[in-house]
């Protein structure tokens, strides 16, 4: 995601890109394709809405002429108040732009070694799944013990499996579209699952690894082990769904959100999971709607690599102990599709300028994007986590502080965005003639 969006800035402003990726050659844990920008998780890309701190970020993206975005935006399938993509479509959008660019040159191997050209700046964008070997070299690199999180991946069921007279489609408080469909739970049901979810097989942790869980993104299991009813409060809440075969509010609902352009395929909202394949079928099908679903992907459970960026790197992103060698992605401490692209998106900027001569300012603290780089550069190292962009992130203006203020912030840190990319000549009304021209168009 980060090294798609920072080679693509870097070749739209002239310069040439090699690229390295080593899918096909060799995948991860949890990459099924050669393509770029896979999504592995989730296809949400959370919220849509100005108030909302994500839908601010994606909104500065835009601005500065994000390719994610721009893919993202073209392969929009429903989904409420968050803009959810069609995956494969998402993907091969961002390939096709990357392998068809005159000034991009994709290699497909392994990198084990990271050795620049003379003059030549080297950005490590490997996200989090980086290989045994890379991620090897990266920590002698660095002289920095790594850090790391344990990240899960939620199961996707086909559509024509999914019960219709069971499973309703609604959002909560009517909000948006009704682009859920809801399996309601009565509370015998619930309880019958969670005991369930609890007496269910794990796959083992490694001998030398220690989970460390991501709060935004637990397995369902986890989150059930911390109290009985804490998914009723979670993923599972009920809260503005009322059941239309009962007319009452169901005791918890698990939402399955549209996956794929054509809606065959749906995804478990917050299912995220480490349980082995074969009880992750016999548990969900307790789900009521689920008692016959067929499952396109199982849920599965990855290690995530991340570094000590406030240790380790300049606020332009760039190793302290090692001039010219820089990193982008959640790798650097951010969570999340949108926040990894952003940061490559603003690698991509930053080398741009360095090799035109100039200093690339930060963004200023009070806009989505200048909050994450504020984030990874000046955040304590002392206990240092991925973090997803939010509001308590951003210097606020002390008029707009308030909730019911939230638009006039993010129009605020619009116009500080634009501002800050005229001076700088790297977006708003400075951005690249080809963007510009399809954008108007």
């Amino acid at each position: 995601m980060a090294g798609s969006e920072a080679a693509w800035q870097l070749a739209e402003r002239g310069h040439r890109v090699q690229l390295v990726e080593m899918r096909p050659e060799k995948k991860s844990e949890a990459h099924k394709t050669g393509d770029f920008a896979e999504l592995v998780c989730s296809n949400s890309l959370r919220g849509a809405d100005l108030k909302n701190a994500v839908g601010l970020l994606k909104e500065e993206m835009r601005r500065l002429g994000s390719l994610v975005m721009r893919s993202a935006d073209r392969n929009a399938v429903p989904g409420g108040g968050a803009l959810v993509v069609d995956r494969e479509g998402f993907s091969k959008f961002i390939t096709e732009a990357i392998r068809s660019h005159p000034l991009i040159e994709v290699v497909n191997e392994e990198v084990t070694e990271l050795d620049a050209a003379p003059g030549s700046p080297l950005l490590i964008a490997t996200g989090p799944l980086t290989s045994p070997a890379l991620a090897e070299r990266i920590a002698r690199l660095t002289g920095s013990e790594y850090l790391y999180f344990y990240d899960s991946i939620a199961p996707i069921v086909e559509a024509d499996s999914i019960d219709r007279d069971i499973a309703f489609r609604a959002s909560r408080y009517d909000k948006g579209e009704a682009d859920y469909l809801n399996c309601p739970m009565n509370r015998e049901e619930y309880e019958a699952f969670v005991a369930a979810l609890l007496a269910a097989e794990k796959v083992p942790t490694k001998d030398f690894e220690r989970p460390q869980f991501f709060e935004g993104c637990l397995p369902v299991e986890v989150m059930a082990e911390r109290g009985r009813d804490t998914l009723a409060f979670g993923p599972m809440k009920p809260v503005g769904l009322i059941d239309p075969r009962t007319g009452k509010r169901p005791h918890a609902v698990v939402q399955l959100r549209q996956d794929d352009l054509h809606a065959t395929l749906y995804n478990m909202v917050g299912f995220q999971t480490r349980m082995k394949y074969p009880e992750q079928q016999r548990v969900f099908r307790m789900i009521p709607g689920l008692e016959r679903a067929e499952f396109v992907r199982l849920g599965s459970m990855h290690r995530n690599t991340f570094i000590n960026a406030p240790r380790l790197l300049s606020p332009r992103l760039e190793l302290k102990s090692r001039p010219g060698i820089y990193f982008a992605g959640q790798m650097i401490g951010v969570e999340g599709y949108v926040e990894s692209a952003a940061m490559g998106l603003y690698a991509g900027l930053v080398l741009a300028e360095f090799l035109a001569g100039r200093e690339l300012p930060a963004p200023p603290p009070d806009t989505a994007l200048g909050a994450l780089v504020r984030h990874i550069s000046e955040a304590s190292g002392q206990d240092f986590q991925p973090m997803n962009v939010n509001f308590g992130l951003m210097e606020i203006p002390p008029p707009y502080r308030r909730k019911e203020r939230r638009l006039d912030l993010a129009r605020h840190a619009l116009d500080r965005l634009e501002n800050w990319a005229r001076q700088a000549g790297v977006g708003g009304t400075a951005a690249p003639a080809r963007l510009a021209a399809e954008a108007s168009a």
